[in-house]
């Protein structure tokens, strides 16, 4: 029997939990002859500003050994552009819900862009990214201080009429900490982990690598942590958990939802194998149906110890 892989949350039904990240996919349609869209669950656009941005001067992205760094600083078209250029070619594919990644530098910003997306057709939900660490105004200024982080989140939720998703930063003491604060912000999900605030030098030319010194870390390399915090997270909130972190393989997926993932963003892997969302959703029923899943959504808070349950909450 096949699978069931359809999952929900915030009032979106995907055709799989199967979702590129940010940043990672373009706006979805530059790979429209490379990935067949219909069967990847969702695309977060890239982070979408009020204006265009033209980021960081090369070097941007640097290889390491499990994973890459990378310091673009959120290049992206502006809100308007996005509107009438990026978005519409989407409609082509109804079946793969586009998620817009929504960016400023002030939380008035973050409003007019949604208040903007608000009249376009196409947009299933926003992702706040209030944790990009390549920038040095709004992103992870947000997300690591908690006032304005609900303040952003307060402020956005009232106007947005699609439903709300924050992105974490891993950058804080307390990822389940902020991850209530946007809950109770009115957040309808919260998506983790964004990259890591890392660094790579050159010894022999003394020199950091990237022209922004540091960047964010991901790949491989972060998925035992990223695993923990979205374990964290999913048993402090009631809402929704996206995970993220170094998934390649369809194991991964399950590992992620097992821990309390309703679905998984797919990054980094899609610099290595532009098809990786599509091979994973693949793979993730192919390995649902070896393993007799019925439903992909009976695995979300799957895990288990000494035959219990784990981290149910009271």
């Amino acid at each position: 029997m096949k699978p069931d892989m359809k999952v929900s949350f915030a009032g979106l039904e995907l055709v799989n939990p199967i979702i590129a990240a940010s940043g990672t996919f373009g706006y979805g349609i530059e790979f429209e002859e490379i990935v067949s869209l219909e069967r990847v669950g969702a695309v977060v656009t890239k982070g979408v500003s009020l204006e265009p941005m033209a980021g960081h001067t090369p070097t941007r992205i640097v290889p390491t050994a499990a994973g890459m760094l990378n310091a673009i600083g959120l290049q992206n078209v502006g809100v308007e552009e996005f509107v009438e250029k990026k978005l519409p070619p989407m409609q082509r594919y109804p079946n793969c819900r586009v998620i817009v990644n929504v960016f400023g530098q002030t939380a008035s910003d973050y409003v007019a862009v949604i208040d903007r997306l608000n009249d376009a057709e196409g947009i299933a939900a926003y992702e706040l990214n209030v944790s990009c660490p390549n920038v040095h105004a709004g992103g992870m200024s947000f997300g690591a201080d908690p006032y304005s982080l609900e303040e952003l989140v307060d402020r956005t939720k009232k106007v947005a009429i699609q439903p709300l998703m924050v992105k974490l930063s891993p950058n804080v003491t307390s990822i389940s900490y902020m991850a209530r604060i946007c809950e109770e912000a009115g957040a309808d999900a919260v998506s983790l982990v964004n990259t890591f605030l890392a660094m790579s030098i050159d010894a022999e030319e003394r020199k950091p690598r990237l022209s922004n010194v540091t960047g964010g870390l991901s790949g491989p390399a972060i998925k035992p942590i990223a695993l923990r915090m979205v374990y964290e997270v999913a048993n402090t909130v009631n809402i929704p958990v996206i995970g993220m972190g170094g998934i390649v393989t369809p194991e991964d997926v399950v590992e992620f939802l097992l821990a309390g993932a309703t679905a998984v963003q797919v990054g980094t892997a899609s610099y290595a194998d532009p098809r990786a969302t599509e091979r994973l959703a693949r793979g993730l029923e192919a390995w649902c149906k070896s393993h007799d899943v019925e439903k992909v959504t009976s695995l979300t808070r799957g895990l288990k110890a000494g035959g219990k349950r784990l981290g149910t909450r009271d």
